[in-house]
């Protein structure tokens, strides 16, 4: 869709399974090929987002190809879901490493360019896995959710340099979803839900917010859901405390939790929340 509305594309995977073992570099420039020949221009980059280095030769392959950069769409992502007790070093560190720290080092890479030029925009897409909570996810939660505070921490940044940055978090039914398991009867539903979406149905907030036609809009986070569009709310506080003398911990147990209480979040899961849907 990028392509379609006009602009010129550097894709970036290295073909790798979900879970980021084994690569792939022609599947890059398979999607710049079909670019092509559909009379648009695209060329492909399989650098890693995790290596500083590879992610400057990343921005630096759009200045090459193209003289300029003005968008960038972070979206890599590995999948390695495990019980919390359970989660190994390595797939806390791969999923950051690729999810958050990649995000970081694109970002910044593009960051001088758009500085310079006093233009720019970054889509960084999330999860409700992070925005609201999944079982099993605390690497892919922490580094979706890691994604809200970049993009807030570059919008203000960036703000004097005309740069947005937002957040998307997408649904759709995708190779990474798939892999989601489905031993029980509400796994099975939830999948079949989840395959009535195509990944396509993301696309048109994206291309927006990397256009000129979202010129004021920076620092926010929506949600895709097949047809709909959602704009999410972000923390603030909701519940306030005060004593002159200071409080102790049976202080804060006798007055402030009943009070607080109430107005705790329930431990919800995305389909808590989106009840209508089973993503």
């Amino acid at each position: 869709m990028m392509a379609r509305q006009g602009a010129k594309v550097v894709l970036n995977d290295l073909g790798v399974e979900v879970g980021g073992t084994g690569a792939n570099e022609s599947v890059a420039e398979q999607a710049a090929a079909e670019i092509r020949a559909e009379g648009g221009e695209a060329v492909a980059n399989a650098d890693s987002v995790s290596d500083w280095d590879g992610a400057h030769r990343m921005v630096q392959t759009a200045i090459d190809a193209f003289g300029r950069i003005d968008c960038v769409v972070n979206n890599a992502a590995i999948l390695r879901d495990t019980i919390f007790h359970k989660m190994e070093k390595a797939d806390w560190d791969l999923s950051i490493g690729v999810i958050l720290t990649g995000s970081f080092y694109v970002s910044r890479a593009a960051a001088a360019h758009f500085r310079k030029q006093e233009s720019g925009a970054f889509v960084h897409i999330s999860s409700t896995s992070g925005l609201i909570g999944g079982v099993g996810q605390a690497n892919y939660g922490a580094a979706k959710i890691g994604l809200q505070g970049l993009s807030k921490a570059i919008a203000l940044d960036m703000k004097r340099f005309n740069v947005r940055s937002n957040v998307v978090a997408p649904s759709a039914f995708t190779r990474m979803t798939e892999s989601i398991p489905t031993e029980t009867a509400e796994q099975k539903q939830r999948a079949a839900n989840r395959r009535t979406i195509a990944p396509e149905k993301n696309a048109p907030i994206v291309v927006y917010l990397a256009s000129d036609a979202a010129s004021r809009v920076t620092g926010q986070v929506f949600y895709t859901r097949d047809n709909e569009l959602f704009l999410f709310n972000q923390m603030r506080p909701i519940r306030h405390a005060h004593t002159a003398e200071g409080w102790t911990p049976q202080a804060i147990a006798q007055h402030v939790m009943p009070v607080f209480e109430p107005a705790f979040m329930p431990l919800d899961r995305t389909r808590d929340v989106f009840t209508s849907y089973l993503p």
